[in-house]
């Protein structure tokens, strides 16, 4: 089962993520998905994940994740995962900059029936805004 569960996780990335293709969701999340994101507020369900991929992928178009580690038990898979895109379109309130950016993040998914059901994801949005110029990086030697 948790092989069957990382093989699941790893196409989100690569088929949904990477390649775009927004529909490979269907077959690899249940219909009322729940994704937790402290950074976005999303619409609940399958079809609020959809939006949001398409949405991210219009805002990053070159977006690429890498699976840095997975580790699987029981019903659930963590993924340490980094990703890297330009930034070509509106993003969480900031029109696009044409910055490169590399953020970094943690997803738990929990898996039943064959589909991922339910993700909490932790990632480095103040980073990215700060990359982007959005929100004022830490001066050096700031904070000692």
């Amino acid at each position: 089962m948790s092989e069957q569960n990382k093989e699941i996780a790893r196409r989100i990335f690569d088929e949904v993520w990477n390649m775009g293709d927004i529909d490979v969701a269907d077959q690899l999340l249940g219909a009322n998905f729940v994704l937790h994101d402290p950074a976005q507020t999303l619409d609940l369900g399958l079809a609020g994940f959809k939006k949001h991929v398409a949405e991210v992928r219009a805002a990053f178009p070159d977006i690429h994740f890498a699976v840095e580690d997975m580790v699987a038990e029981g019903d659930k898979v963590v993924s340490r995962w980094s990703a890297q895109g330009t930034h070509r379109g509106d993003f969480l309130g900031v029109g696009a900059t044409g910055k490169r950016m590399t953020v970094s993040g943690i997803l738990v998914t929990r898996h039943a029936n064959g589909k991922n059901v339910e993700t909490w994801s932790n990632w480095d949005a103040l980073g990215l805004l700060q990359q982007l110029g959005a929100v004022p990086a830490k001066a050096k030697g700031a904070g000692r």
